[in-house]
């Protein structure tokens, strides 16, 4: 059994989390921005499908991405080359949001329902949740969104409309944040696709730690920008 929480009520120790379901932790407690802002300082992710009450998760192993470990293939560092696209960073935000609660092939729902959606939206307005975006043709390419606290990432969800806009967006993040000092990205769940773009696996325990060491190092600049002179 996991907990319901109510409002005030606090996150039990993620040590108590669910092995099956792997780290499902607690249930409830709103999405409120103060709600997720304690959530992911302590390793706690929301994770939900429409209809289900809200479930937060802290997963062992974590899947982690050190932004300067970034693999970029041979294809991708030929395609950054061409520099024929666009990379801006939060002036897009609801846009990529969007883009990312659209359905992916072979999936009939999304787990950005719109609960989810309003969350993160107060989150981007309260200063903590940021988006990159790609343009070509003056069209929105592909992006990438998350959550960063002190010298924390705490990446959500990145979409594709244009060939490689996705991983376009994720080599400018990691390229940034290695820029500002991050040394983390937390990308929650193990996937073929993380693994190839060189996450690694992380037991819970250190994770946790050094997530409650990062999130209270000194912030990034208040206004996000992609200053980086390239890939």
């Amino acid at each position: 059994m996991i907990p319901f929480l109510g409002p005030e009520d606090p996150f039990p120790p993620v040590e108590r989390a669910l092995v099956e379901p792997d780290g499902l932790l607690a249930a409830g407690g709103g999405l409120s921005v103060r709600r997720l802002l304690d959530a992911y300082s302590r390793g706690i992710f929301p994770w939900f499908s429409d209809g289900d009450p809200i479930l937060w998760w802290s997963p062992d192993p974590r899947m982690v991405l050190p932004p300067r470990d970034l693999h970029i293939s041979r294809s991708l560092r030929r395609r950054l080359r061409q520099r024929d696209f666009t990379v801006t960073a939060d002036t897009a935000f609801d846009a990529v949001l969007d883009a990312c609660a659209g359905p992916r092939d072979g999936e009939a729902g999304t787990w950005l329902v719109p609960a989810m959606r309003r969350a993160y939206a107060a989150l981007h307005q309260a200063g903590f949740a940021h988006s990159i975006e790609v343009w070509m043709d003056d069209a929105l390419a592909g992006g990438i969104y998350g959550v960063a606290i002190g010298r924390m990432f705490f990446g959500e969800s990145m979409f594709s409309a244009r060939t490689n806009g996705s991983k376009i967006a994720m080599a400018y993040l990691a390229a940034q944040l290695d820029h500002w000092g991050f040394p983390l990205i937390d990308c929650q769940l193990e996937t073929e696709h993380l693994t190839s773009l060189g996450a690694t696996l992380m037991p819970r325990a250190p994770f946790v730690r050094e997530v409650a060491r990062l999130v209270q190092e000194p912030p990034t600049p208040p206004v996000w920008s992609v200053d980086v002179a390239g890939v």
